[in-house]
């Protein structure tokens, strides 16, 4: 049995139906789990002795509104986390649904992983993800008075506001986007010998 079938078969025996999908992919494994289970799925992942995943190294929100550019039937947002288990070496892809796309809500693993802790405060200021039970849920990377979520894929590439220094008034101040949306289209040039190849 490889490495990784033993990863699988550990997984499925721990989790059992908290499990929703296990995809084998690419030499990895990703699992997904309903909201309802997250949290107690992710504190399986860490304290069983057959997984012991220590590290949260990354978590990130994803936005499936546009998906492949074709519809998508499921939940908008979803939450990625990869794990890492230093004493067992292997890996695993959390990701987990929130139920209300009007509203992205789940559970914070901060209290898992205390590494957590800016990676949500990233997804809930890029894709507006609300991380119940985080103490200090709050933008990370855009400013305080920001409007919006950047990363969800119906905010306008230009932004609704801009900043500027204003000789006059001495201070940064916000406007209106002053950048009229256009297509750009690059030209492309199609040469049926291009750098020797046919």
């Amino acid at each position: 049995m490889t490495r990784l079938e033993t990863l699988q078969q550990a997984l499925e025996t721990v989790l059992g139906s908290r499990l929703k999908t296990l995809l084998v992919s690419r030499g990895e494994i990703t699992l997904t789990v309903a909201a309802a289970d997250y949290l107690e799925a992710a504190l399986a992942l860490r304290d069983d002795p057959a997984l012991r995943f220590e590290q949260l190294i990354d978590l990130c929100g994803v936005d499936y509104s546009e998906y492949r550019d074709e519809p998508w039937d499921g939940s908008r947002f979803c939450v990625v986390s990869h794990l890492l288990s230093v004493s067992q070496n292997w890996r695993v892809r959390l990701k987990v649904f929130c139920t209300d796309d009007e509203v992205p809500a789940i559970a914070s693993l901060n209290e898992v992983w205390s590494s957590a802790n800016w990676f949500e405060r990233e997804a809930f200021d890029l894709y507006g993800i609300i991380f119940d039970g985080h103490l200090d849920l709050r933008r990370i990377l855009t400013d305080y008075g920001f409007i919006g979520h950047p990363f969800r894929k119906d905010f306008p590439t230009s932004g609704h506001v801009e900043m500027r220094y204003d000789p006059e008034k001495k201070r940064v101040i916000y406007q209106p986007v002053t950048i009229e949306p256009r297509d750009i289209t690059p030209r492309i040039i199609r040469e049926d010998n291009y750098g020797g190849l046919k």
